[in-house]
């Protein structure tokens, strides 16, 4: 059974547990956004906004995307650079992108494995892995 889309007050308390103030602007696009566990791209966050409320710019899409994603509430997931997607999902996990199709999906692989990684340099350390398996439809 699907959890029912977070309310403005959830998502008010939402963003102040994350230190963000929760402007109208952010209100609207946060609750598009969270309103259940996708990948969606600015401007497709843009259109869905839009449809509804007709006063949110590019810009404040793109700042509010970079704050969630600074306060770690959305994972920022880059397939080549050209198509940024913003996942609300921001446990570790991998992803499937069908290249024609141009849609981001989470794999549930809770055994993958990874093996025979280079050794990190001295004095860094990981901060994330990303895996994207792209795919296409066989002919």
């Amino acid at each position: 059974m699907d959890t029912p889309a977070p309310d403005r007050a959830q998502i008010a308390k939402l963003l102040r547990a994350h230190e963000i103030i929760p402007t109208h602007q952010r209100l609207v696009i946060a609750q598009i956004l969270f309103a259940r566990s996708q990948h969606l791209s600015a401007d497709q966050l843009l259109t869905l906004v839009n449809q509804e409320h007709a006063e949110v710019s590019k810009a404040t899409i793109y700042n509010t995307l970079n704050l969630f994603e600074k306060k770690q509430m959305v994972r920022e997931v880059i397939v080549d650079p050209e198509r940024v997607f913003y996942d609300t999902n921001t446990q570790p996990h991998p992803h499937f992108f069908d290249v024609e199709q141009g849609i981001l999906m989470d794999i549930e692989a809770p055994d993958l494995r990874l093996e025979g990684l280079p050794p990190i340099p001295e004095g860094m350390e990981q901060e994330r892995m990303d895996v994207i398996i792209r795919i296409r439809k066989s002919h």
